[in-house]
């Protein structure tokens, strides 16, 4: 996905390379970064607080891609392969944050 949306913004008119072509590559950056993090936290509630950041930053990525285009800087069938793109990732992290609070905590170790 990520290899994805920087090929995407590479075709951005040379305005927005810097604007909305960066800001789309910190997001969908941010997405797998999220879920690294929150894997490697211990408690439920910080896992799933990385895991709704994650879900977060995949939604701006969305949002931004409905912009490109509404200002026709891609094409409905780029927007399309995407947003499917989108919607699958998108279910599997809510099923891996739920999975994260329905599990029981762990005592701490000390």
């Amino acid at each position: 996905m990520a290899k994805q949306v920087y090929c995407l913004t590479k075709q951005l008119p040379f305005k927005e390379k810097f604007g909305l072509g960066s800001q789309m590559q910190r997001a969908i950056v941010s997405v797998s970064s999220n879920i690294a993090e929150g894997a490697s936290r211990s408690g439920n509630k910080d896992q799933s607080h990385f895991y709704q950041t994650a879900y977060a930053s995949l939604m701006e990525v969305l949002c931004q891609l409905m912009l490109c285009l509404d200002l026709g800087y891609i094409k409905e069938e780029e927007y399309n392969k995407i947003r499917e793109a989108i919607e699958k990732i998108s279910y599997q992290i809510h099923q891996l944050r739920k999975s994260t609070l329905n599990k029981p905590s762990q005592p701490s170790q000390q």
